[in-house]
């Protein structure tokens, strides 16, 4: 077993971190928020994650995990320094690398024995290269024997200890290969397919394939607004388009598009990366404009069949998260389509199973409601943007008999749209060839 160090708790750094002592490993977590350590420390979590408190609260009283502030005492024996803080985007995308660098800088200022640093955080290409160069000028002639090899993560929100201990792939990339073979080791137990590749490349693996992703997310979004003006089913030519081995069902799901805390991020990084070197990043363009677009399509959907105007209306929302099964509402839909009804002029409110603590701090004046039914209660539009198994089997003859005007727009296409019409209401869905007049 090895001695690890994971630097930032945030959701990659804690997963990495609770994950690896689960595997039998010593951990240190290391954040230079005090106060997010001494929650730690309490079993108070951060981030929502389904079954994360549990292995905290096991690996704790094993005494495989461990919290700190302090570099001297998680670095103290660590044959691995993993870097997993965050790179927020700047105003043109690019990623801010300043935790990246205070996280390098500290290391080097610290380690008095032969390390492996490795770059779990989302950076750019050439990170690797620079990691390396900052350690090398910090200690100067003090350098001691030292690797950096880039360790992408492929963590989905809502089931990231899934798919920490059952992973498609583990990449890694390094100059020195023994370097990348021991973070290899670390992984073993989890029987996963290994890619070691150079730096740059390992690095270059995160950013496509995240840009991929989002890219058939926004193409399937496009294909969805053209079966609408022609009366066909996104869903069932998703469908179709999903036999064909070549294509594949998975992220052909229309409707508000794409957030969170990696596709919105990652997407305009390698944008700006594009430009800064002189390519020209048509596509990924198109793929961010679509996905704006999605939500100023609802909100325009919505408008046409209230009469044309959205002010002084009631309209709520269900699920405020990006996703389902976390709290977190970075690039969230939701919010946006938040923004554009207030701006034009609607009362909003909404409701979520666990992001409303979240969003309160983002959006203070924000009315939150105890369940969907207060939400739908004199409303004039339910619009769906999270797609929590709560909102799947709610009782909508009383959410009919409740509502000022019975509009529901089926952001996630989760609803049967037959049974609710016949209920009275008037149903928009995304891509589903809808045809629906204004109410009168």
């Amino acid at each position: 077993m090895s001695n690890i160090c994971v630097i930032g708790t945030g959701y990659v750094g804690l997963v990495t971190g609770v994950c690896f002592s689960d595997l039998g490993n010593t951990v240190y977590c290391l954040d230079i928020n005090a106060k997010r350590i001494e929650n730690l420390k309490e079993g108070i979590m951060p981030i929502y994650e389904p079954g994360l408190e549990e292995i905290v609260e096991r690996n704790v009283e094993a005494d495989r995990l461990f919290f700190t502030t302090d570099y001297q005492e998680a670095l103290k024996d660590a044959e691995f320094a993993f870097i997993a803080v965050g790179t927020p985007s700047g105003v043109d995308g690019e990623a801010d690398l300043s935790y990246v660098r205070d996280a390098a800088e500290k290391i080097a200022a610290v380690i008095d024995h032969p390390i492996i640093i490795v770059n779990k955080s989302t950076v750019p290409v050439g990170t690797g290269d620079w990691v390396s160069d900052i350690i090398r000028k910090k200690r100067g002639e003090n350098s001691l024997e030292y690797y950096v090899v880039s360790n992408p993560e492929f963590l989905r929100e809502g089931s990231a200890i899934h798919d920490f201990m059952q992973p498609d792939r583990v990449v890694l990339g390094a100059i020195h290969r023994q370097a990348a073979e021991s973070v290899a080791a670390l992984y073993q137990p989890l029987r996963a397919p290994v890619l070691i590749t150079d730096l740059r490349t390992a690095e270059m693996i995160k950013y496509a394939s995240n840009a991929f992703l989002a890219t058939r997310i926004s193409f399937i979004n496009e294909i969805a607004n053209i079966c609408d003006e022609l009366g066909a089913d996104v869903r069932e030519v998703a469908d179709g388009m999903g036999l064909d081995k070549r294509i594949g069902r998975t992220f052909l799901d229309a409707g508000l598009g794409w957030g969170g805390s990696c596709f919105p991020k990652d997407v305009k990084a390698l944008a700006h990366m594009a430009v800064l070197h002189g390519t020209h990043p048509q596509l990924l363009q198109a793929v961010m404009e679509i996905n704006r677009n999605q939500r100023r399509r609802v909100v325009m959907k919505l408008r046409n069949l209230l009469g044309g105007s959205l002010v002084d209306k009631n309209i709520g929302i269900l699920g405020l998260s990006f996703k389902p099964d976390t709290d977190d509402i970075r690039e969230s839909p939701a919010l946006e389509l938040i923004h554009l009804l207030r701006n034009e002029g609607a009362h909003v409110k909404a409701y979520d199973p666990q992001a409303m603590e979240n969003t309160a701090h983002e959006i203070p004046d924000l009315q939150l409601c105890k369940n969907p039914y207060e939400v739908a209660q004199d409303a004039d539009g339910l619009i769906l943007a999270t797609k929590w198994n709560e909102f799947k089997q709610l009782d909508f003859k009383r959410i009919y008999s409740i509502m000022r005007t019975p509009v529901l727009i089926d952001g996630r296409n989760e609803w049967d749209s037959k049974s609710l019409r016949a209920l009275g209401f008037t149903y928009f869905g995304i891509g589903q060839g809808n045809h629906v007049s204004a109410i009168e």
